[in-house]
């Protein structure tokens, strides 16, 4: 009999077992979720707020347990995919056809709402699927987004333009269980060449511009030359004017001095005075000689400074009517190429209007010759393949038109009078009258003759001509 010892360790074998056993059957059940995928735990889940169960239950990283035959798992990637889009003829807001090739980057999103519409939509498809999938919903968004823009909008508002691209994409993007992650827009170009009307008249408004800025610059400069040229030498002239001025006083405080000094040694004091008098006289002078002198420089000075201001003007003036003039080339320019391209365009309708109907006339007619080959080689056939018996055969269809021509001919002949000298019966028996008679209707050319000078010689049944000496 087992002892009580061997019945627990019996027990605690048991334990044990049972105790690996739930630690393999945790760590079986025990799912991770790396940080490029999302996880999807479907079959039974959680309920909603409403008391209905959940379709599935998504994360983005950690680890949730998977209870066998209830539940199950699956991952979605978040990789993020390039879809390259060549859109061809959008019709923008003014009706213009452009071409707008992009390059969309998406990705599944990580957001809770997002990811359910995920699992949803997409769990179980391949990459070639939902890039498929989505490049169908670019195309749709980017068509409606271009057809609300103008091409300037487009092309100038770049920054607009993407963002408007990433709300309607992005919000569709949404409904499947992917984002937006980036947008790039490469060259668009339109079929009319609008667009690039648009960055040559840019262009030139541009060098214009600049043209204009270097006129106003080299202008400004020139004026601040002269401004300080100007202020240069007024300060020279001042300077000089006063230095002569110091340089006459003290010329004349010495000759003053010297002469006091020589009138009080020679006459006393009344000379020495009228001396010091002379010398005042000659100081005044002096200083209004300088001051003449100051005031021609102050006035040259100023008339150079109108000068500069003249220049100024009129550098001012010429650059503005050199703009104008060169703004109004462009635009002759331009509407000259306008014209010139309309007129290309008439020319070249009107030439294939005519050489379609040269066409058209060439082919009627080669039809026409056809059906007259046709015709007569049918003819010939008919005729047991005799040329001559065929062309007979044509010629007496024509016998009816010609006899009708001969008659229309002298049908209108007006004839005034006849006078006939008729004496009686010729040595023949027949007047003058029947001769004349017979001879104006043998005058009519008759129809074997005709047929004959058409290289074509009637049948017997239609009679036959007898010269005149087989009759004698």
């Amino acid at each position: 009999m087992a002892t009580s010892a061997d019945i627990l360790g019996i027990m605690i074998f048991a334990v044990v077992l049972i105790l690996v056993a739930a630690v393999m059957f945790f760590a079986q059940r025990y799912k991770r979720c790396p940080p490029d995928q999302i996880m999807v735990i479907y079959g039974r889940t959680e309920r909603t707020a409403d008391g209905r169960p959940k379709p599935s239950k998504t994360m983005h990283g950690g680890a949730a347990l998977v209870w066998p035959l209830i539940q199950d798992f699956a991952y979605i990637s978040l990789k993020p995919m390039t879809i390259n889009i060549d859109l061809r003829g959008a019709l923008s807001l003014q009706n213009i056809r452009i071409n707008v090739p992009s390059t969309f980057t998406i990705g599944v999103s990580t957001e809770p709402s997002i990811m359910a519409n995920a699992a949803e939509r997409l769990l179980g498809f391949r990459v070639d699927d939902i890039e498929e999938m989505a490049k169908e919903i670019i195309f749709g968004q980017l068509r409606l987004t271009v057809a609300t823009l103008t091409i300037e909008q487009i092309n100038q508002d770049r920054d607009s333009f993407l963002e408007l691209i990433q709300k309607n994409v992005g919000q569709e993007m949404r409904k499947v269980g992917l984002y937006l992650i980036n947008v790039n827009i490469a060259d668009i170009t339109d079929e009319s060449d609008y667009i690039e009307s648009i960055g040559k008249k840019a262009a030139s408004t541009a060098v214009e511009q600049a043209r204009i800025d270097v006129a106003d610059a080299q202008r400004d400069g020139a004026i601040g030359q002269a401004k300080a040229d100007r202020a240069r030498e007024i300060e020279v002239a001042q300077n000089t004017a006063e230095a002569e001025k110091g340089r006459k006083a003290a010329e004349a405080d010495q000759r003053v001095y010297v002469e006091q000094q020589e009138a009080m040694a020679v006459a006393g004091e009344n000379s020495a005075q009228a001396e010091i008098a002379r010398a005042n006289a000659d100081l005044a002078e002096a200083e209004a000689s300088a001051k003449q002198r100051a005031d021609v420089a102050t006035a040259q000075a100023e008339a150079e400074i109108q000068k500069a201001v003249y220049e100024e003007e009129e550098q001012k003036l010429r650059a503005s009517e050199i703009a104008q003039a060169t703004v109004q080339k462009q635009q002759i320019e331009i509407q000259a190429e306008a014209e010139a391209e309309r007129q290309r365009r008439v020319a070249r309708g009107e030439a294939d209007a005519i050489l379609a109907k040269y066409e058209a006339e060439a082919e009627g007619i080669q039809k026409v010759l056809e059906s007259k080959a046709t015709g007569y080689s049918s003819l010939v056939a008919s005729a047991s393949g005799d040329p001559k018996a065929a062309a007979t055969l044509l010629m007496v269809e024509k016998i009816e038109a010609m006899v009708t021509a001969q008659t229309e001919a002298i049908r209108n002949l007006k004839i005034d009078k006849i006078t006939v000298w008729d004496s009686g019966n010729n040595a023949d028996g027949n007047s003058a009258t029947s001769n004349f008679v017979s001879s104006l209707v043998q005058s009519l050319p008759p129809i074997h003759d005709v047929a004959k000078m058409s290289g074509v010689e009637l049948p017997d049944y239609l009679g036959s001509m007898t010269d005149d000496s087989d009759e004698s």
